[in-house]
């Protein structure tokens, strides 16, 4: 039995591709450093945020917060100092007696001038103007000097009782005026306008300030007032409005940001040495695990890194411009970017890429602790559920898991810890099922997109060039119908093999298909096309002659490719389906010609111009393409004899080292050649022979009965 030494080597990859490998990291890691600390390109909201300024958009809380409000209550505490009045001290009872008993002695000097018989009236009158207590009208000297003592008396009574009224109350030193003017008030309704005039005159000379102001009471009582403020304690549910726009901000607006982490007095070294610790991490994840994973060919291939690199930043840079948002960071798409790498180059890769874009997406953010898994777990999920998607539907069954465990997720994260009102929660499933649908929407137009632009294979490329209506497809049916149905075979052959060692079953059966398409230029070369009978046009024409026919298919290929504008990436199967093997035949006839002198012979006339197959879905194609053409030719009876085949190919590719560059291991080769053997054994399996009877009755042959152990 044939025994597999020879283990492919692996792939060296090119000094470029490490060269680019290491820049695309670190650029990379410096744009997304500058994205984690520099708020004032990627933060517009911190832009313009200071006392006095006016806001350009509405600020609103990013979640439930309860706070006390310094300056709020400090507000307030000023405004109960400020409205305490100065304090005075009590009316001096002192004061009043003093001037009640002037009062007393001005009117028994009054009484004694009235009385004295001796002196006339003009003399009573000088004496009265020169009183030096109270001055009198002239024309109150007049009534005073006139009146009844009856009518005197009762005028002294009420003018003690009025001063003494008077004097009870607070009389401040910048009221001294409107206390003497009120002084009429005070006078009994009882006595006539001249009495009460003549009482108001005599009191409103002896009321003087009994009440002064009092530094000490006035400070005690402001810082009464103060401390009878309690704590204002202020909230705000997540979503409410702090400011809105247009409005200038104040010093409570700036406290409330600060207390919902939207501005910082500037960049701390632990922030920027945090930022710098994530990035690592994740710059040493990716590297590390696709180096564990060799068969990642994506990671050698400059256009395919340099697409990834530009998604990763740019979602990134999408999603730290709504970190200031409330509702907005959990709308945001950023699982597009996980499913739009996913379909353009693998589950594998859009799974390793997401978990790092997710994480750095939702560093340092007040609601990191829900954002973060709602990010991460959406995007996986729905990069398992989108799958290696063949259908329009499974961009919306992958959008429907994005809403769906978002929402689970923030149940589980968010509704526990920040719960909101009715409003919230109808809020947060919105935007939640704009994420899912706007990721789906947007990895189907993008991948269309991209892969137009960048000449990249997507799926429904190779869906839409492989159905047999495709006129390349049509043209080859119609010029090479051989050719046509042997490639078919190569890629039943290719596709299943591809299926056990986890390469590209689509990508591997539509690259098969198309691999001989450069015979359709030419079919008549090719002995599957040829009638049998006709002459063979190679037995006419000399060896390299030949030889060079047949390899022309391949150039022949790749100018249809073109014509028809298959992606590139099924230009590969055409160039490397036949290596840099040698038309053997051709190069046999040579040989023969010189009578086996190999001095005389050009090999590298016979040598198929290559490259060397560079993926394992290349290296299955030439695996399969020459194990169909030697089962066709030699027709096993039995599966050993299709297991030796199969190793045979195997061994001789092997030995012309032609699966150097695949990754292949043997295991690999192992699971290709029971893949194979299966698949030929259901086709090459032997026939039961029919007799050619004929009836009796009739002399005709007999239709063939169906044997039980004939599957046909």
């Amino acid at each position: 039995m044939p025994v597999l030494i020879n283990m492919p080597v692996r792939t060296q990859v090119s000094p470029r591709i490490r060269v680019l490998q290491f820049s695309l990291i670190l650029a990379v890691s410096l744009v997304s450093f500058a994205a984690l600390t520099m708020p004032v390109t990627l933060r517009p909201a911190t832009q313009a945020l200071g006392i006095g300024r006016v806001l350009q958009f509405t600020m609103q809380s990013s979640r439930d917060i309860e706070y006390v409000s310094e300056i709020r209550t400090e507000e307030a505490r000023k405004a109960a100092e400020s409205a305490i009045q100065p304090v005075y001290t009590m009316p001096d009872p002192s004061i009043a007696r003093q001037q009640i008993e002037r009062l007393r002695t001005a009117m028994q000097y009054i009484t004694s001038v009235r009385l004295n018989a001796e002196l006339s009236s003009e003399d009573k009158k000088s004496n009265l103007v020169t009183l030096s207590d109270v001055r009198l009208k002239l024309e109150t000297i007049d009534y005073l000097i006139g009146i009844s003592d009856s009518r005197w008396d009762a005028a002294q009574a009420e003018a003690l009782r009025v001063l003494e009224q008077v004097m009870r109350r607070a009389i401040y030193e910048d009221k001294l005026e409107p206390a003497q003017l009120g002084v009429s008030s005070f006078v009994s309704l009882t006595l006539n306008e001249q009495q009460s005039a003549l009482v108001t005159e005599l009191v409103a000379a002896f009321v003087l300030p009994n009440s002064f102001y009092s530094e000490e009471l006035t400070i005690a009582a402001r810082q009464a007032a103060r401390d009878a403020v309690k704590p204002i304690v202020r909230t705000y549910k997540a979503g409410e409005t702090i400011a809105p726009a247009g409005e200038i901000i104040t010093p409570a607006d700036m406290e409330a940001f600060q207390q919902l982490g939207m501005i910082r007095p500037g960049q701390r070294w632990e922030d920027m040495l945090g930022a710098a610790a994530v990035i690592v991490i994740s710059a040493t994840f990716v590297p590390l695990y696709f180096y564990r994973r060799k068969r990642a060919v994506v990671v050698n291939d400059a256009r395919s890194l340099l697409v990834i690199s530009i998604i990763f930043i740019v979602f990134l840079l999408g999603a730290r411009l709504f970190t200031n948002r409330t509702l907005a960071p959990y709308g945001y798409p950023l699982q597009a970017a996980g499913l739009l790498i996913t379909a353009l180059f693998g589950l594998e890769t859009g799974l390793v890429i997401a978990i790092p874009l997710c994480l750095l997406a939702s560093y340092g953010l007040s609601n990191t602790l829900d954002l973060a898994p709602y990010y991460l777990i959406s995007s996986l999920i729905g990069l398992l559920v989108l799958g290696p998607v063949r259908r329009f539907w499974g961009f919306v069954r992958a959008g429907a898991a994005v809403s769906l465990s978002g929402l689970v997720v923030l149940l589980a994260y968010r509704l526990p810890f920040f719960a909101p009102d009715v409003l919230g929660i109808v809020q947060f499933i919105g935007v939640v099922l704009f994420a899912g649908f706007s990721a789906a929407s947007i990895t189907l137009l993008l991948q269309y997109l991209l892969a137009q632009t960048l000449g990249l294979t997507t799926v429904f490329q190779l869906l839409d060039i492989s159905r047999p209506d495709y006129p390349l497809l049509q043209f080859f049916l119609r010029n090479a119908p051989g050719t046509y149905q042997h490639s078919l075979q190569v890629a039943n052959l290719a596709e299943q093999a591809a299926e056990k060692i986890g390469a590209d079953p689509l990508l591997t059966r539509v690259g098969a298909q198309f691999h001989d398409i450069g015979k359709a230029l030419n079919p008549t070369f090719f002995i599957e096309n040829q009638i049998p009978g006709n002459v063979n046009a190679h037995h006419d024409i000399p060896p390299e002659e030949s030889a060079a026919t047949i390899i022309r298919h391949v150039t022949d290929g790749i100018q249809l490719a073109k014509k028809y504008s298959l992606p590139e990436r099924l230009h590969d199967f055409i160039l490397e389906h036949h290596g840099t093997l040698i038309t053997r035949y051709q190069y046999n006839q040579a040989m023969q010609a010189v009578n086996g002198d190999a001095t005389r012979v050009d090999i590298e006339k016979f040598r198929y111009p290559g490259p060397r197959p560079n993926s394992r879905e290349t290296a299955l194609l030439m695996l399969a393409d020459a194990t169909e053409a030697r089962a066709r030719a030699e027709r096993p009876d039995n599966e050993d004899g299709l297991r030796a085949l199969v190793r045979s190919v195997i061994e001789t590719v092997q030995k012309y080292n032609q699966l150097d560059d695949t990754l292949l291991t043997l295991r690999d080769l192992h699971l290709i050649t029971e893949s194979f053997v299966t698949t030929l054994r259901g086709t090459y399996h032997p026939r039961i022979q029919y007799p050619n009877a004929k009836s009796p009755e009739q002399g005709t042959p007999l239709l063939p009965e169906r044997q039980e152990n004939d599957p046909h």
